[in-house]
């Protein structure tokens, strides 16, 4: 572990210490924990083994799931878990879901965050859940929100719950909860109607949860926007993408905001990717596929 800042006597200024002999000038690019703690590593989907320091015992680990990929509804945003765990030397880092697929977990020692629901699947392990679906209780057990109601809201949790899917004519679906994870919006799926089907919205959250299709109007059809995250290192907001209005043809959804990147428009009858860091695919007739997970480690 880095060596705590370091303070003078009384009056003096305050200056931060070195690490050793390998000091590294501070940035704005870094983050900064207290006690001194720095994130020395980044580690992204695919990545399984993890080089630590001698004489560091001890991680502090923020984890992300993989987002969920949309389906006719959306998707439900990657979970996400954070704490002190014994130094590991491997990790696993969850990649987003393909079309209509859950996003896969991400794990460092004993810090797990699940990956987020597709469509109308649960989340896992702290991930939100898809449109027409519940979130799920996360890491440190906080409970995830109910899937909502006939074109209603899901309810916030850790994991949101989806929002509730329509079939009446020119109603929107029910946008997905807010939450740590973001629930996925409910599609509005209505034919035989010259009104304007809407798809429901994606819930905010640390990763967004993405917005649904809107389709059989045989006038205008426009996907739900992707619900927006936090980066988690700057606290800025990262946005998710916007729903598209196709007309008479389905309209594909937005994708989700992660913690580490924004959310892509949907694209003609197709939902939009997640961002990096658990955002959610947004739901389409080809629904976009989830945001990779991340790991950030501290020491």
């Amino acid at each position: 572990m880095a060596n705590p800042t370091r303070r003078g006597s009384s009056g003096e200024p305050v200056r931060n210490s070195m690490q050793g002999g390998n000091y590294t000038p501070w940035t704005n690019t870094h983050f900064v924990l207290p006690y001194g703690l720095r994130l020395q590593q980044t580690k992204n989907a695919g990545d399984t083994s993890v080089t630590i320091p001698a004489g560091v015992t001890f991680v502090y680990a923020i984890a992300v799931g993989g987002g969920g990929g949309g389906g006719t509804n959306g998707a439900g945003a990657g979970g996400v878990a954070w704490g002190w765990t014994l130094a590991n030397s491997t990790c696993v880092v969850g990649t987003g879901g393909a079309s209509a697929a859950s996003g896969n977990y991400t794990r460092y020692g004993n810090i797990i965050a699940g990956g987020g629901g597709a469509g109308a699947a649960a989340g896992i392990l702290g991930g939100a859940g898809g449109g027409g679906a519940a979130g799920a209780t996360n890491y440190w057990g906080i409970p995830g929100g109910a899937v909502g109601a006939t074109a209603s809201k899901g309810a916030n949790g850790s994991g949101a719950g989806g929002g509730g899917g329509t079939n009446t004519a020119g109603a929107t679906g029910g946008a997905g909860g807010d939450g740590i994870s973001g629930g996925g919006g409910g599609a509005s799926n209505t034919g035989g109607t010259t009104a304007t089907n809407t798809g429901g919205a994606g819930g905010n959250g640390l990763a967004g949860g993405s917005g649904a299709r809107a389709a059989f109007s045989t006038a205008t059809n426009i996907g739900g926007n992707g619900g927006n995250g936090i980066n988690i290192l700057t606290g800025a907001v990262t946005t998710g993408g916007n729903g598209i209005n196709n007309g008479a043809t389905a309209g594909g959804g937005g994708g989700g905001g992660g913690i580490a990147g924004n959310g892509s428009n949907g694209s003609g009858a197709n939902g939009g990717a997640g961002g990096l860091g658990g955002g959610a695919g947004g739901g389409g007739t080809t629904g976009g596929a989830g945001g990779a997970g991340i790991l950030y480690l501290f020491y």
